[in-house]
């Protein structure tokens, strides 16, 4: 690892491009969840499940807007902790900050375990007790060397596992529709609250992922017209995505309550055996670009708070000749490793029903606070966090209505959450405020 100080290293180049970070976006909220999210939906909603997931689609659109509002004022890294530094201060920024690198640490060492597991049905040898690690070890230091090698490599391989992931999607679907018995949802059953509340918040972590692509804009061509198109795009392609192969799941496949598969096992119904390998083949590709996700965006918010003076400004450093923020890629990618290791990511997941509530209020709230005219008449960088905030280039109508609307869409999120998510992620608040009281007295101390 690198000692360089910062002050003396370059800055990270400015290669994404809009579709670029659409890729980024949608291939963080595809993950491998949606091959089994219709037996989970079933399960909780009946036949409900497709409307419920076009109303949380929308819901997830308003946060969205608010977000790429947001963008549309910053051309750095951090995303929505450089929104919150400049609305709320430091404190605030630093938990949202904090949150999302810690929730992305575990998360990797969560897919990379899925990987891990998909990979043993066809090669059950890797599942060994020292072939498992072996294999995490090697898979986590493969996406390493490519989030070091530059954010041009890590972007084509993110578009390429993308392409490969909504492909066998695509296939599904357009095959798919011919086949759906439509009558199945004329069958819908009276849904209960209870019911409601419990597939609202599957669905609402189903569309979760999006808050990565604003966390890029410090190497993203243009980033207040790019983010905020990627954000849209994002949603409607995971909308659309979502919504069709979930109907072709629920109208071919009787009983999709009870299979582990439901993709596989509907592809099965319409496709044969080789249209259930052809979504085995997905998951796998799914699950491998979610893992190359993970370590781009994790990486980046542990470097923004090393940049604003959060963390100490080793975390900070940029490779000179690669312009990607070695330690900061190499820690996350040693941390998630063990987690996966130790499964100890487990316990941190449970965490990040409040990390990703905490993210969408205080970008949304961020959003209302920056278009305030107080705010705008009030906007040297002293009372602005030290970060440079623009005219928005993407502002939102109707005032703060949306941004409203999207913070009681995200405390929905309350609704469902049970005690473990909700001790959990209060211990993650109080460690961040631990880390954060540290980080203050390390600054005042070496001035």
């Amino acid at each position: 690892m690198h000692s360089t100080d910062t002050s003396s290293s370059p800055e990270l180049r400015r290669e994404l491009g809009r579709w670029d970070l659409t890729a980024i976006g949608v291939n963080q909220v595809i993950g491998g969840g949606i091959f089994a999210l219709a037996a989970g939906l079933s399960a909780a909603t009946g036949t409900w499940g497709p409307w419920l997931i076009a109303a949380v689609a929308l819901a997830s659109l308003l946060t969205a807007l608010s977000f790429a509002e947001a963008g549309s004022r910053f051309e750095g890294t951090g995303g929505p902790y450089l929104y919150a530094r400049a609305a709320f201060g430091r404190f605030p920024a630093f938990e949202v900050g904090w949150m999302m690198w810690f929730t992305r640490a575990a998360s990797w060492a969560s897919v990379i375990n899925v990987l891990v597991d998909a990979l043993g049905r066809y090669w059950p040898a890797v599942l060994g007790p020292v072939s498992r690690p072996l294999l995490m070890t090697a898979l986590i230091a493969a996406i390493c060397w490519i989030n070091i090698r530059g954010i041009r490599q890590s972007s084509l391989v993110v578009n390429v596992l993308t392409v490969a992931k909504l492909l066998p999607l695509v296939i599904f679907t357009v095959i798919g529709v011919l086949y759906v018995n439509w009558s199945t949802f004329a069958e819908a059953s009276t849904l209960t609250r209870e019911q409601l509340t419990t597939g609202a918040l599957l669905l609402i972590f189903a569309f979760g992922g999006y808050e990565v692509v604003p966390v890029l804009g410090g190497e993203t061509r243009d980033p207040r017209r790019a983010v905020p198109f990627a954000l849209v795009m994002t949603i409607v392609i995971v909308a659309a995505v979502t919504l069709l192969t979930q109907v072709v799941a629920f109208g071919t496949l009787p009983g999709i309550a009870n299979s582990r598969t439901p993709l596989a096992d509907s592809a099965a119904m319409f496709l044969g055996a080789g249209g259930a390998v052809m979504i085995t083949i997905g998951a796998v590709f799914s699950t491998s670009g979610n893992n190359m996700g993970q370590a781009l965006s994790g990486s980046r918010n542990l470097f923004a708070l090393a940049e604003q003076g959060d963390l100490p400004r080793w975390f900070g450093y940029v490779h000179p000749e690669y312009r990607t923020p070695i330690n900061a890629i190499l820690v996350t990618s040693v941390v998630a490793l063990g987690l996966a290791i130790t499964g100890s990511f487990v316990t941190m997941a449970a965490a990040s029903a409040i990390s990703r509530l905490l993210v969408y209020v205080m970008t949304c709230a961020s959003t209302i606070r920056l278009r305030s005219p107080r705010f705008q008449r009030d906007l040297p960088a002293a009372e602005t966090g030290g970060v440079a905030v623009k005219q928005a280039a993407f502002a939102l109508p109707g005032g703060p209505l949306i941004p409203a609307l999207a913070i009681v869409c995200s405390t929905l999120i309350l609704v469902g959450a049970n005690r473990v998510q909700l001790v959990s992620g209060t211990w993650a608040l109080a460690a961040g405020a631990v880390l954060y009281l540290i980080a203050v007295r390390n600054s005042q101390e070496t001035r």
